[in-house]
């Protein structure tokens, strides 16, 4: 059966700065460096602050660590670390100087915001020791910078789907109550107190009612969702685990299925698991997924329609580890090869007449990436689909 598969994309710092900048005015000084520390770091050389700014302005993506002498003709070294701290705020600075005293030290701190500040002749270990820890702190501050730029990013794109999930059944529920506003007739004279509604069939006024309210729930349970999860931001309680049976016997209480769609539904729970990151999310994806079955099923449903939500243990690629997974099976029409091979790359949809963004398996591939998990989907034209979320193992 065809597959394509979005891969685990665990918080990396590709691309992040290694290098060394040594900045002194001295030539033996620079020779020496180089030969010394050579061995363990990529080390970079500039002679006094205007060269190491021109260097800067070129390579400060490769540069995670610079040292500057302090007393260098032209401008010192407090003067080039304010200026890298102001135009390159990721590289952690370093002071050192024959000459320390108060009013530098204090320049060099309040300044240049300086990582440490060594005295001349520098001692070799203290010196390589003082070098290791400035570049872990690099490294944890590009990691960190990534997180940040993730989760916005991740916010944004919630923040979009979620409004256009939300506005669906919001639309559906107007759609109701314009075709109510229809059917309201003139009350007798006598009867005002009394709304009349002219039904097209018995029970028809009251089958609107209900699916409109049905969908009104589900809208709010996702908007309350979310707003508890922004609260318990605050104060998370890390021994909370959700279970996965949790999150499917949510869905299975708060999805609006459509007429008798409640009874496509098949739920497999044996193989429970906890679940890593915030049910706002997991649960939006999880309803995506079952109504993208759903749709799938509508137009031509074979004698049994079935959509089966299974929890398991099974291998995102042939030859990895079995991870706990959450699969969502259909047995629809299939997926054709020509749209499976673009799902999880670019927005693309069958229903944009009716609402489709194509934006729903794209969203689950942030989702699952962010947790360090892989989201596969498989299908054989004619055959149905298979959506599976594989978890990281719980003690990786």
């Amino acid at each position: 059966m065809p597959a394509t598969l979005v891969p685990s994309d665990p918080v990396a710092t590709p691309g992040a700065a290694r290098a060394v900048l040594l900045v002194d005015d001295e030539p033996q000084a620079r020779k020496w460096f180089t030969r010394v520390y050579g061995d363990e770091f990529v080390v970079l050389v500039a002679a006094d602050a205007q060269a190491a700014l021109a260097l800067l302005a070129q390579r400060a993506s490769e540069v995670a660590v610079l040292l500057s002498d302090h007393r260098m003709p032209g401008d010192d070294g407090v003067w080039l670390l304010t200026q890298v701290r102001e135009r390159h705020p990721h590289i952690v600075r370093l002071l050192f100087t024959a000459y320390a005293d108060k009013d530098m030290a204090l320049a060099a701190v309040n300044q240049g915001q300086v990582h440490r500040i060594l005295e001349k002749p520098l001692d070799e270990a203290l010196m390589r020791a003082t070098l290791r820890d400035a570049l872990a702190q690099s490294l944890r501050s590009a990691r960190e910078r990534l997180l940040l730029e993730r989760r916005a990013a991740a916010l944004r794109d919630t923040l979009g789907f979620l409004a256009h999930e939300v506005s669906t059944p919001l639309a559906t529920v107007r759609g109701y109550l314009t075709a109510m506003r229809d059917r309201h007739a003139a009350a007798p004279p006598d009867e005002d107190a009394v709304a009349h509604l002219a039904q097209r069939r018995p029970g028809e006024v009251l089958h609107l009612i209900e699916a409109a309210q049905r969908r009104a729930d589900y809208a709010q349970s996702l908007v309350a969702t979310f707003v508890q999860s922004a609260r318990d931001a605050w104060q998370p309680d890390a021994s909370v685990r959700l279970r996965a049976s949790e999150l499917v016997g949510a869905l299975r209480d708060e999805y609006p299925f459509e007429g008798d769609e409640a009874h496509w539904l098949q739920c497999d729970l044996a193989a429970d698991f906890s679940l890593p990151g915030r049910r706002d999310l997991l649960y939006l994806v999880l309803c995506t997924l079952v109504k993208n079955a759903l749709l799938a099923l509508r137009p031509q449903p074979p004698a049994v329609p079935r959509v089966r939500v299974v929890l398991e243990r099974t291998a995102a690629v042939p030859g990895l580890p079995q991870q706990p997974t959450i699969a969502v099976i259909d047995n629809g029409p299939g997926i054709a090869p020509e749209v499976l091979a673009r799902l999880t790359r670019e927005p693309v949809t069958t229903r944009a007449a009716t609402g489709g963004s194509g934006m729903g398996l794209l969203f689950g591939h942030r989702v699952m990436s962010s947790l360090g998990g892989a989201l596969v989907v498989r299908s054989t034209p004619g055959q149905g689909a298979s959506v599976r979320l594989h978890f990281p193992l719980e003690d990786a």
